[in-house]
């Protein structure tokens, strides 16, 4: 389970944005949004680097 801060999501446009990034480096995870806390949460073996590219590539910030 790999744990992100997410900044600059505000609606479910976002959320379904940053799924499909996260989808794009793994097709079979299992992606949680919380919008009011910020936190992405995602059941992968991918690395969090790999994901936190991708997210940062859909136009948000990945918080270190």
């Amino acid at each position: 389970m790999v744990e992100l801060k997410v900044e600059g999501m505000s609606c479910q446009h976002c959320v379904a944005s940053v799924t499909k990034a996260v989808r794009a480096v793994d097709e079979h995870a299992s992606v949680r949004v919380d919008l009011a806390e910020g936190r992405v949460s995602v059941d992968t073996a991918v690395p969090r680097d790999a994901l936190s590219a991708a997210i940062e590539d859909a136009g948000y910030t990945v918080a270190a």
